[in-house]
């Protein structure tokens, strides 16, 4: 039974997605302030976290930044209506997904049950450790972790899933969209700027200097590739 987290200071509005959710068999935890979210989030694991942008205490981005320090469980941001700043901003911060209030509940759902398809086919039992390994990056296929010159980086899902899919096909070169297809799912309705952002956040990671990449290039006028 997946288990998420819903975080948002309108009661009515966890109430319906909680329902909604557990309709579909989903085991749901509700939160209605960052701190009591982080503290959830720090003594349960869960499948996807739904995070408002705007919550008393502390602010859904900082609450997904923190989070990110000890987890990459997948983090869907809610953000206000056609404000942009706080849709980039939650991607900036370690967010997988956003959607703008006011959302349909299917949607909201459509795009969960996208996270977990993606987690449970990232996750396999495999007979062995699978290991991809370039220059300075290797990684841990079936724990999902990445070591960067010995040491060890912490990547969001997204960014995981990003870095693995470019080490399996090193030189091609792939147009924003199809990134977004490829990642984020055939039925995710973001634009490319999401791309674009956790690109950027990747880079930092692991490359030694982000502003000159020996990693993942950049096409211009067409998209990225590994090399």
């Amino acid at each position: 039974m997946p288990a998420i987290l819903v975080v948002d200071d309108e009661k009515s509005i966890v109430k319906g997605i909680k329902f909604s959710l557990e309709q579909d068999g989903m085991q749901v935890d509700a939160a209605y302030d960052g701190e009591e979210a982080l503290q959830l989030a720090r003594d349960n694991k869960y499948d996807a976290i739904i995070l408002d942008v705007m919550l008393p205490k502390l602010e859904g981005t900082e609450v997904c930044q923190q989070i990110r320090e000890f987890s990459d469980v997948p983090v869907v941001m809610v953000t206000a209506k056609d404000d942009d700043m706080d849709k980039i901003m939650g991607l900036e911060y370690g967010a997988d997904d956003y959607i703008t209030k006011p959302f349909n509940i299917l949607e909201l759902k459509a795009r969960i049950k996208a996270i977990l398809r993606r987690t449970a086919v990232a996750k396999p039992v495999p007979k062995k450790a699978e290991s991809l390994a370039l220059r300075d990056i290797n990684v841990d296929t079936q724990a999902r972790r990445v070591f960067v010159r010995e040491k060890e980086i912490n990547l969001t899902a997204r960014e995981y899933d990003l870095l693995e899919f470019f080490m399996h096909n090193i030189g091609r070169v792939f147009e924003r969209e199809e990134l977004l297809t490829r990642i984020w799912g055939a039925d995710n309705t973001g634009d490319v700027r999401t791309v674009d952002v956790h690109v950027r956040r990747l880079r930092e990671k692991i490359e030694e200097n982000p502003s000159d990449p020996k990693y993942i290039s950049t096409k211009w006028g067409v998209g990225y590739y590994f090399r």
